[in-house]
């Protein structure tokens, strides 16, 4: 199923019934989602190198909810994250808002993912600069995540940390021992001591009832590349790829999901209109980053990065930036090159005209 298909069958439903909660940057979404790929979203002419024969391919929308666009976008981010991999373990750190905040959040969504981020970057400082556990400066690369596996609202951040730091004092590297980072339960009292202060910093009122037990994940994750690819899946392509979306039967949309308990795979079925507000709930504001690096993987930290890698004895090994797909022609497979480019279609203004009414010229 693809995902535009279902997004005109069942837009006006999810007018109708999320009209007071649809912002600007959900139709925007749908829009691109909607003519990605399509002429609508533009088109590219291109000739042929080997028989000179003219096609036109459609463009894609390019917008970072559509499950269509931005390969070569994430296949950039995993070669620069792999560049800066250093040969020690790597952990997971899940930081997750109790769901009595979540009603604040999806309301003051920029005010609160910040405090998020702030929070969780702030706790894992303060550890890091501790003697009592590693009393040396990290980095870090956190990624925002706000769906849980079945695509509710569930906003939490991963933090990808290597297991050491710089100790800027002494000029060396400290390393973690035992594949072992720092204890769950203390980050959580922590982080919550933090985000509420932040929040409160942003003039935000908590609700009453928030517990007083968070939650913190913290796991081994090996050298780290695996945990960088499971980021990268939901960075730039929506919340869901349509391969999972099995299919649209009597107005109802069934999809597939892994459990993240038992890890077996679930099928779920809801109206068009819910599944649509399912994955577009998902989309962040205008602007926000959802991806950030902290410490010495900041790209202003490139010197004290390679200074580690130094250390580490890390032979950078020279990597072949990925070029983009090229077209291919129809008839002979030879490599197309683009020699024009037609631009999207404004579909709105296109609508607003066949509604005007029509205008007399003078003789």
């Amino acid at each position: 199923m693809e995902l535009a298909t279902l997004i005109e069958t069942y837009r006006e439903a999810l007018a109708a019934k999320y009209a007071d909660r649809l912002l600007p940057a959900h139709h925007r979404a749908l829009d691109a989602i909607a003519r990605c790929r399509t002429p609508a979203a533009g088109e590219v002419v291109a000739r042929c190198s080997a028989c000179a024969q003219i096609q036109w391919h459609p463009c894609s929308c390019g917008h970072r909810s559509c499950p269509k666009c931005q390969n070569h976008e994430v296949t950039q981010w995993l070669e620069r994250q792999r560049e800066k991999l250093l040969p020690v373990d790597y952990f997971l750190v899940t930081f997750t808002l109790p769901c009595e905040l979540r009603p604040l959040v999806w309301s003051h969504q920029r005010q609160a993912y910040n405090a998020l981020f702030a929070a969780a970057i702030a706790t894992l400082k303060a550890f890091g600069l501790n003697p009592k556990h590693l009393g040396a400066q990290m980095g870090m690369t956190a990624v925002l995540h706000t769906h849980s596996r079945r695509l509710t609202f569930h906003p939490h951040l991963h933090v990808v940390v290597p297991g050491g730091g710089v100790d800027v004092n002494q000029a060396l590297w400290k390393r973690t021992r035992y594949q072992y980072l720092f204890n769950e339960i203390a980050l959580a009292k922590v982080f919550r001591g933090k985000f509420l202060a932040a929040i409160a910093n942003a003039g935000l009122q908590p609700p009453a009832g928030v517990p007083k037990q968070w939650v913190v994940d913290c796991r081994h994750a090996g050298r780290g590349e695996s945990a960088l690819e499971y980021l990268s899946r939901y960075l730039y392509r929506g919340v869901i790829s349509e391969s999972n979306v099995l299919c649209d039967h009597n107005a109802r949309v069934s999809f597939r999901y892994r459990d993240g308990e038992t890890g077996e795979i679930r099928i779920e079925t809801l109206p068009g209109e819910d599944f649509l507000w399912r994955i577009i709930q998902h989309v962040l504001p205008r602007g926000f980053h959802r991806v950030r690096d902290y410490g010495f993987l900041h790209h202003n930290a490139r010197h004290r990065l390679q200074l580690i890698q130094l250390i580490l004895q890390v032979a950078p090994k020279p990597i072949t930036p990925s070029e983009r797909p090229r077209f291919r022609c129809f008839s002979c497979a030879g490599a197309m090159h683009v020699i024009g480019v037609c631009p999207p279609v404004n579909l709105r203004a296109v609508a607003r005209c066949a509604q005007a009414p029509p205008v007399r010229i003078a003789a």
